[in-house]
């Protein structure tokens, strides 16, 4: 694609993003009394806003102009924090942490994995026509031609003797045969390509590399040179067009502030009687009254000011006079008015204010009025718009020069008031030298953590924690490689009563929106609802290590291993382990983001600590994780990561206090398990073929796991069976007699973690929702006034 279909792609996202805004402001106000409906609202909202999230982020990553990718990308910071405010309405509306859309996506004629533009049911049906009068005019065709042949071999028995229809009788014989065999041929080769077009069988050549994929390779590299060259050009213009702008525009902005400022001494000079107070630096100097304003206006606001004092002289001599009855009275009321609203609220549910939404106005705004209508056929290779940054740096210098302009016209103001109203200018009032002091000295009073390792640099504290082992390399993974499948039927088994497991991809995509997405972005961090601690809980072998390195790849973190088991022996002590997490957390600051990973961390919550195990003291963390988290403020980009085979063995009310969210990872099911068998024979250097029914496999292995499927792939793919494949291809039968060695997991030990996840807090709420909260309800009331009762009789 070129640049021009990247900018036609943007300018339909914008629009698309235009109208999406419009809509939401609209509901933001209306309240909604269905449940059902108000998630459905949600969940449209959210779907649209992922679909603006994906086509922004191609044209981000494609496009080559770096003003525009400045605005695209604040635009996608905003539309990625609304992203991740819809799915936190969603958790607290359904009191679940994976929902599912399928009669949603149904309704929008969008597929589960990517949105796609949908065929009109006119063309579809004119399609389905042509192809079927297509095919009835070929049987026909079929039909009347064996009817001539019939026909034709008649008359030429008639017409010649005996003898020759015997010899055509014999070639009509051999045709036949021939013709069968040929028609056998082609059957099987259609047979294949329709098995192709339907996704059951892979492609010819589908494990080497296509010349199209080497091209798009070749492009994608110098397109991002392109990117880093206009990149580069686009900062060096920064510096110099605004050194141009202070020799060539500098003097002239200079005078034009000094006369303004001037001018305004003057008139309220005329007007008040009295040279005005300047403001403050603190304050914004002349900026706060020249701010957008003509010098009419600044007198206009002049005479207006002094009406409101007027006014407000008078409203106070009036309020003196008012009883206390009345101000009871009004204060009853609006007592009553409050507690009547909330009622009505309670029945009702709005959506609540975004936090991103004005960003996502901000950026459309400055697409309308700067990229919607302008003509860029000057502008071929996309490079940076001098235009734009000389009045970019028009404003910036302007509010540079202004400082200094405002301090000679301090200065000039004093002069002044001294030579026309003959008043001395103190250099300050005491009064208010005082109140800022104390208003520091307030500010210093809460006590501050010292730096344990002030004397130190970041450089000798990282190679510290490398040598000790706890911060660690993380492996090279993509998100991508964690393979697996949707679920295409929450939804309905939920109308059901039925809770289903989550799908490998869903809980993929949950780690996107609490790991990667926050840890990504900074912005997006700072505004976004704030996560500062995940829980990985699944059996062995369902790749909670590898979605921890692949967050870490995905956002470019470091990780630090604070696992018992690998800080037991390291840094002994009270003092230990206070300087421990001092100069970890400190480097996870300084080098954020960060992500401070806690294997087996049922561990440090244990019921009951093993009698093998009390020498490595597990339990060192329990009481230091909940102050570290209380310490993690929005700035900071590090999430915390646990990750457990065995839950049931912690005290379950300090864990779920450290852990804010609780992802449960199940092993794959049916179709997840195709995928990956496909996949992984695949990447492994496996050929797939008529031999090899990768349906059977992944029927007969339900119960075992994504580990257990690479462990067999690459028990089975040695490098001498990988060469023998031309001759001899792949069967079921191989991977199954690898497999039936391995022990799976069972449906309890699955229903066993299910039930451990009804116990957490938002396995309660969601289990007393379904029920029904009325009868728990009426028990904590009940509980709640035996308590009191006996507070009385005390």
């Amino acid at each position: 694609m070129s640049n021009a279909m990247y900018n036609k792609m943007w300018h339909q996202t914008q629009e698309a993003l235009n109208s999406l805004l419009d809509k939401e402001s609209q509901k933001m106000t209306e309240p909604q009394k269905n449940r059902v409906f108000f998630f459905q609202m949600l969940a449209t909202f959210y779907i649209k806003y992922v679909q603006i999230f994906r086509n922004l982020e191609t044209v981000y990553d494609k496009m080559v102009h770096p003003q525009k990718r400045t605005l695209i990308r604040t635009v996608l910071d905003g539309v990625m924090g609304r992203i991740l405010e819809l799915k936190n309405e969603m958790v607290e509306l359904e009191l679940t942490e994976f929902h599912y859309f399928d009669d949603i996506l149904q309704d929008l004629k969008l597929a589960p994995k990517y949105s796609a533009k949908s065929m009109p049911i006119e063309e579809a049906v004119k399609l389905i026509q042509i192809a079927e009068r297509a095919r009835q005019g070929r049987l026909r065709a079929l039909f009347m031609k064996q009817i001539y042949l019939q026909e034709y071999r008649a008359k030429l028995s008639k017409a010649l003797g005996e003898k020759v229809t015997d010899t055509k009788a014999a070639a009509l014989c051999i045709q036949k045969i021939w013709r069968g065999f040929h028609q056998y041929k082609r059957t099987e080769k259609e047979r294949e390509e329709e098995m192709i077009f339907l996704g059951m069988d892979p492609p010819p050549f589908f494990n080497q590399v296509s010349t199209t994929v080497i091209k798009a390779e070749r492009v994608d590299r110098l397109r991002e040179e392109i990117q880093t060259k206009h990149e580069a050009n686009y900062k060096a213009a920064l510096v110099t067009i605004k050194d141009n702008l202070k020799l060539t525009e500098g003097p002239d902005i200079r005078e034009s502030l000094q006369e303004q400022i001037r001018h305004w001494f003057i008139e309220c000079r005329n007007l008040t009687g009295t040279f005005p107070d300047f403001p403050d630096v603190e304050e914004g100097g002349s900026a706060l009254i020249f701010s957008n304003k003509t010098p009419q206006q600044v007198i206009d606001d002049i005479i207006a000011k002094q009406e409101e004092d007027e006014r407000g002289k008078k409203k106070k001599g009036e309020k003196g006079k008012t009883p206390k009855k009345a101000k009871k009275e009004k204060e009853r009321k609006l007592m009553k008015e409050k507690k009547e609203k909330s009622k009505e609220e309670e029945e009702e549910w709005k959506m609540s204010p975004s936090v991103f939404f004005q960003t996502m106005e901000e950026g459309n705004n400055i697409y309308k009025d700067m990229w919607m209508n302008k003509d860029e056929s000057w502008n071929f290779p996309q490079d940076y718009d001098p235009e734009l940054v000389k009045e970019e740096k028009w404003k910036e210098l302007e509010s540079e020069l202004r400082v200094q302009v405002d301090e000679l016209m301090r200065q000039e103001l004093k002069n002044l008031k001294l030579a026309v109203n003959r008043e001395r200018e103190f250099p300050g009032k005491p009064g208010k030298k005082k109140d800022k002091k104390n208003k520091g000295k307030k500010g210093k009073k809460g006590k501050k953590d010292k730096d344990l390792t002030a004397d130190r640099t970041i450089e000798s504290l990282y190679r510290e924690l490398v040598e000790e082992g706890l911060l660690i390399q993380a492996l090279k993974v993509n998100l991508s490689d964690y393979i697996g499948e949707y679920s295409y039927l929450g939804t309905t088994l939920r109308q059901v009563s039925i809770e289903p497991m989550p799908s490998l991809l869903d809980v993929r995509q949950l780690i996107t929106l609490y790991g990667i997405l926050p840890l990504g972005s900074a912005a997006v961090h700072a505004k976004a609802p704030l996560v500062k601690s995940l829980l990985l809980v699944g059996p062995p072998g369902v790749g909670k290590k590898m979605l921890v390195h692949a967050i870490c790849t995905e956002t470019g973190a470091n990780l630090f291993n604070l696992s018992s088991r690998n800080i037991a022996g390291k840094y002994p002590g009270k003092s230990g382990l206070q300087m421990m997490l001092h100069v970890v957390f400190k480097v996870a600051r300084e080098l954020q983001p960060s992500v401070v990973w806690i294997e087996d961390t049922e561990k440090t919550f244990y019921k009951k600590v093993p009698h093998a195990e009390k020498m490595n003291e597990p339990k060192r963390l329990k009481k230091q994780l909940p102050k570290i988290l209380k310490l993690l403020k929005p700035d900071d980009r590090i999430l915390i990561v646990g990750t457990t085979q065995r839950p049931f063995d912690a005290e379950i009310q300090s864990f779920c206090k450290v852990y804010q969210k609780i992802i449960l990872v199940p092993r794959p099911d049916y179709a997840s398990r195709y995928v990956l068998w496909k996949q992984i024979i695949q990447r492994h250097g496996g050929i797939l073929s008529k031999t090899l029914n990768v349906s059977c496999l992944a029927k007969i292995t339900d119960g075992f796991t994504q580990g257990h499927i690479v462990e067999v792939v690459k028990d089975v793919l040695t490098d001498r069976r990988i060469r023998q494949q031309t001759y001899k291809p792949l069967t079921a039968a191989e991977f199954t007699e690898a497999i039936t060695g391995m022990s799976p997991v069972y449906k309890e030990e699955e229903e066993s973690f299910k039930s451990w996840y009804a116990k957490t807090p938002l396995g309660k709420k969601r289990a007393l929702a379904l029920t029904g909260d009325t009868t728990e309800k009426a028990k904590d009331k009940g509980k709640k006034k035996e308590k009191k009762g006996k507070k009385k009789r005390k």
